[in-house]
């Protein structure tokens, strides 16, 4: 039976399910989910300015995980990946992928820099979507994105 997959903008509100994925994450000592929850309902952080965006992986009508870019704080121009996050039973599936992916289509059409400060164990997930280790300014690794226009095809 194949499953149905979908990736949808976080707008308005957090997903109607966003408190199993967010029980879940502080079961395993992830705190960055609870940071966003307190965050978007505070209005401080609402993915909402030019080349950010919060997206929730949906699978078969189950919030499978979440992730985010926004502009980073500290590196200018550039745009890191926050609070992304998917679920145990979803995980090794392509769903990580799939919302990066997604957010870094922005960034690779502008050719901008992209960080992240990769969760404990989570290096070589994102070492394996061209992340490089660069442990510096409050990030783990960094992606250089070159212009699709210095590329033409």
């Amino acid at each position: 039976m194949m499953s149905i997959f979908r990736l949808d903008p976080v707008i308005e509100n957090l997903p109607t399910d966003f408190d199993a994925l967010r029980a879940e994450a502080h079961a395993e000592g992830y705190r960055f989910v609870e940071r966003l929850a307190k965050d978007w309902e505070a209005g401080a952080t609402r993915f909402d300015h030019d080349g950010e965006a919060l997206l929730g992986a949906h699978v078969d009508g189950v919030l499978a995980g979440i992730g985010g870019l926004t502009l980073d704080p500290v590196v200018l121009g550039a745009l890191r990946m926050r609070r992304f996050y998917v679920r145990p039973s979803f995980r090794k599936h392509g769903i990580g992928r799939k919302l990066v992916e997604a957010l870094l289509k922005y960034p690779r059409r502008v050719g901008q820099v992209v960080v992240v400060n990769a969760a404990r164990g989570s290096s070589a997930f994102w070492e394996a979507l061209g992340f490089v280790p660069d442990p510096r300014e409050g990030h783990t690794h960094i992606l250089h994105l070159p212009s699709v226009a210095a590329h033409p095809d």
